[in-house]
């Protein structure tokens, strides 16, 4: 008598899910520019992981990795807008000064 799983195919791990956790982490703790990169990558890993129709037991690393690339990427552009707004004013006032 053959052996027949019924649960379904194993679990598959994304090769891109513990990259894009660590950039994501490495992001919001250490270099931000790297914000950008970790939610581009866990974007189309999830896009990946969606198409395929497999369990990845990974997901979750995923999606935490692009959602901290996300808050990542919006405090770094908070931060150079604000640069630019300071520098503006601070040569605005240079000029009337």
């Amino acid at each position: 008598m053959a052996y027949q799983n019924y649960y379904g195919p194993p679990p598959q791990t994304h090769p891109n899910g513990t990259t894009i956790l660590v950039l994501g982490i490495l992001s919001l703790v250490i270099c931000s520019f790297l914000g950008p990169f970790a939610w581009a990558m866990g974007t189309r890993a999830l896009r990946e992981i969606d198409s395929s129709g497999h369990y990845f037991d990974n997901r979750g690393q995923v999606q935490a990795g692009r959602v901290c690339g996300i808050i990542s990427t919006v405090l770094l552009a908070i931060g150079l807008g604000l640069t630019i707004v300071i520098l503006a004013l601070a040569l605005l006032a240079g000029a009337f000064a």
